[in-house]
């Protein structure tokens, strides 16, 4: 594909964009810097754009897509609880932490087993409704996002690095699937995370060093 023909699949495409997906796509953006930020507001406006995404994909016949927006909104009202729990002293009971070498492993393997089941899905229904679907990608994009949910739902570091390969993979696989400007969205998303992930790490530091203090105290 050359430059000229994927820039002229790009104003076509923009030119056929529906307003939903410009109300998503804003409304992922507004959220993903909300998260950056461990800001609460990161679930209700979130729950706007995977809503929205969710009607667009089945719309698409983009199964994976569906499934992946469907298991945000789900994650989105579970996190949402998760965020706001406070012990006796009205601290928040969630904090932002880094993973450790168990964690990483249990993170694999979570990932691992929904890029099986997301690929196997995919590639039988490929055959009969969802022709769209690239098996392979859709499944590594599905997987990696529901990793990285799971893990922003806990306030995990490491849910950031999940996110980066959901964006990175995400924008050839919607560009190639005429949804461009969701293409030039996760292309911000790409930029966001990695300032979210530069963010978490400095928190994920200072609440060592203050779960540290306390320890000393209490000695």
């Amino acid at each position: 594909m050359s430059f000229d023909q994927i820039y002229q699949q790009f104003i076509t495409d923009i030119k056929n964009t529906g307003w939903l997906e410009f109300i998503a796509v804003f409304a992922g953006i507004a959220s993903v810097w909300y998260s950056r930020l461990e800001n609460i507001l990161v679930y209700p406006v979130g729950l706007i754009n995977t809503t929205f995404y969710v009607y667009l994909s089945v719309k698409g016949h983009l199964l994976g897509e569906a499934s992946v927006n469907l298991y945000y909104t789900i994650m989105s009202i579970y996190g949402w609880i998760l965020w706001t729990k406070k012990d006796e002293r009205q601290n928040h009971i969630v904090t932002i932490t880094s993973s450790t070498g168990k964690e990483w492993m249990q993170q694999a393997g979570f990932f691992a087993v929904f890029y099986v089941v997301i690929f196997i899905s995919l590639s039988y229904l490929k055959q009969s409704f969802a022709s769209g679907a690239i098996p392979w990608a859709d499944a590594f994009a599905s997987a990696t996002a529901y990793t990285g949910m799971w893990l922003m739902a806990k306030k995990k570091v490491e849910s950031w690095w999940w996110w980066i390969a959901t964006n990175i993979s995400s924008i050839p696989l919607y560009f190639v699937k005429h949804y461009v400007f969701t293409s030039v969205y996760y292309l911000v998303l790409l930029v966001m995370a990695v300032f979210g992930l530069i963010e978490w790490m400095k928190r994920a530091k200072e609440e060592k060093e203050k779960a540290t203090i306390l320890s000393d105290h209490r000695l």
